[in-house]
């Protein structure tokens, strides 16, 4: 009995080993959040995801804001909209852009204000098609309000303010 329980032991712990793989090999680069003002109490954080595997990012959470949600900005006829989805699809080796005016992660209900040069955690969950899902720990430089990103690769902001 003693042999059963540990074989099972082992293949539980090389389960949770193959799952964590996956998920930790999310390339994650130039993680940035938008600075903001004493009242404002949302903003949004950018970056760019490339997968090893088809993943989709399904949620986020930061111990700097109350609400953590996946968005997307579309024309909605002449009118650019903003709104949550439920997950954000990574193709297998390609990068995906969070940028301004398009995909990003939104904080809201802030607890304070974020200044320029301080660092952000969050934390984003990764589904892959099995519908494992893994957390990942980022964290996230401010940028001032008014900075530009372009030296970290990002762009413009797009004049696309949260």
């Amino acid at each position: 009995m003693s042999r059963h329980l540990i074989r099972s032991a082992a293949a539980g712990a090389l389960l949770l080993l193959g799952a964590a793989a996956w998920a930790q090999s999310v390339k994650i680069d130039e993680p940035w959040v938008r600075g903001t003002v004493a009242q404002q109490k949302a903003t949004g954080a950018f970056m760019r995801l490339t997968a090893p595997e088809p993943m989709r990012l399904v949620a986020g959470e930061s111990p700097v804001a109350g609400v953590v949600e996946i968005h997307e900005m579309a024309m909605d006829g002449d009118v650019m909209r903003m709104r949550a989805i439920p997950g954000l699809a990574l193709p297998a080796g390609r990068p995906v852009e969070l940028k301004p005016g398009g995909y990003h992660v939104m904080l809201m209900d802030l607890k304070r204000p974020l200044a320029g040069g301080e660092t952000v955690p969050l934390t984003l969950v990764f589904e892959n098609a099995a519908g494992q899902r893994v957390r990942q720990e980022v964290q996230a430089k401010v940028m001032a309000l008014g900075a530009q990103p372009g030296a970290m690769g990002t762009g413009s902001q797009g004049g696309h303010r949260h």
